[in-house]
C-alpha cells in the first residue's frame, strides 16, 4: 500500500460518482480523492481485483458535458477501496482535470510544478 510520503503529486478530496471499466464490466464508484497521477475509489460493490489490472475511469463533471476519461491500472486494492494510477489520458480530459485540481488546490504554482514533474516521468 502507498503511504502519503510516497506520493509525488498533491491529491484533493473529491467525493463524486464515476464509472469504472474493469475486466469488461462497468461498475459505479465514488472518487474519494484525485491527483494528476491517480485516484482513490470506493466501488459500489466489492470487487476482486488484482494489482496491475488495467482499467478506465470515466468521471462526468457537474456541467454534464465534460468527461474526464483516464486509462490506468490498479495500484492497490483493499476491501472497500481501489487505488489507481494513470497511464493514459486524452488532451480534453487532462485539461478538465487540471482545471478541477487548480480550483481545489488553490495554488496554481504547485500544480504547474506537478505538471513539469509529470512530463519528466
Amino acid at each position: 500500500m502507498h503511504t502519503p510520503d510516497q506520493r509525488h503529486f498533491a491529491r484533493i478530496q473529491f467525493h463524486h460518482g464515476a464509472q469504472l471499466l474493469l475486466d469488461g464490466r462497468r461498475t459505479g464508484c465514488e472518487v474519494v480523492d484525485l491527483s494528476l497521477k491517480g485516484a482513490l475509489l470506493r466501488p459500489e460493490q466489492a470487487l476482486a481485483v488484482a494489482t496491475g489490472a488495467v482499467c478506465t475511469l470515466e468521471l462526468v463533471l457537474d456541467d454534464g458535458d465534460s468527461v474526464v476519461r483516464m486509462e490506468g491500472s490498479v495500484a492497490h486494492a483493499e476491501a472497500d477501496r481501489l487505488g489507481l494510477v494513470w497511464s493514459s489520458i486524452d488532451i480534453d480530459s487532462i485539461t478538465h482535470l487540471r482545471r478541477l485540481l487548480e480550483l481545489n488546490l488553490g495554488d496554481a504554482s504547485l500544480l504547474e510544478r506537478e505538471f513539469v514533474a509529470l512530463r519528466r516521468e
